[in-house]
This record gives C-alpha cells, sequence and structure tokens, in this order.
C-alpha cells in the first residue's frame, strides 16, 4: 500500500448556521460543493485538504469549556503566526481573556513542539489549533 495522504477533517457541528460563518470567517475557508447528503453539513476548501461540517443535532462529546490542548484536536499550519494571532484579536479574540471564554486564545509562542502554537474553541467546543510548524 502506497502511503496514505490526508483528504479531509470531518467536524461536527450541533448548529451548521454558527459554525459555518466561523469557519469562513476565523480561517478564511470556502464554501464547496457538497453531495445531498441525508445529514446536512458543509465542505470547506483548506488549501488542497477540506473541512468537512456535519451537523449532528446532540453536538460533540466535549462539555467543558476549558481548552485542554492534550484532548482530541486538529491543526492548521500558518507562515505567519504573529499576524494570525493579530488577525483573531481583531476578531474579538484574546489571550487574556478567561478559560471559560468562547473567545480565550491559548498561547505558546515557544514550547516543547519547537513551534509556535495556540489554541482557540469553535462553537461546538472543538479544539482547533494554529501553529507555526516548518
Amino acid at each position: 500500500m502506497s502511503m496514505p495522504a490526508l483528504h479531509h477533517v470531518s467536524i461536527i457541528t450541533a448548529h451548521l448556521a454558527r459554525s459555518l460563518p466561523f469557519y469562513r470567517d476565523v480561517f478564511g475557508l470556502t464554501e464547496i460543493p457538497r453531495p445531498h447528503f441525508p445529514v446536512d453539513g458543509a465542505w470547506l476548501a483548506c488549501g488542497s485538504l477540506q473541512v468537512h461540517l456535519v451537523v449532528h443535532p446532540e453536538g460533540t462529546f466535549r462539555q467543558r469549556p476549558e481548552i485542554d490542548r492534550n484532548d482530541w484536536h486538529f491543526a492548521f499550519r500558518t507562515d505567519d503566526f504573529e499576524g494570525a494571532i493579530e488577525r483573531l484579536t481583531a476578531l474579538g479574540f484574546g489571550e487574556d481573556l478567561p478559560q471559560s471564554h468562547p473567545k480565550c486564545l491559548l498561547v505558546i509562542r515557544s514550547g516543547v513542539a519547537g513551534f509556535p502554537q495556540l489554541y482557540l474553541r469553535d462553537p461546538d467546543l472543538n479544539i482547533v489549533e494554529i501553529n507555526g510548524a516548518p
């Protein structure tokens, strides 16, 4: 078998009308055509990869509002880490907000990974990382 390549990440949402603008506005993803599945959702382009939002009315399993970077998450990589922080700050996110605040950022500029990382939550409490990995 040849080495597989990642095609998409599927993310559960209880409210597509809330999550779709989040992924478009915060990350600049573009909606792409999606087949007519029996379950509602949306597909978004992310470079050569995709992010799939899938409606699941019960939502995610995650109930705690705190950011736990050791919990399940996925990551976007950026060439402009500080620019990403500036963009998020302009959208109301902040490092100084309480962990329970929906726009709290957990920022690690220098850590064990060897590259900067930040973590935030989407409207369904899914954890998203943005990093400056080489």
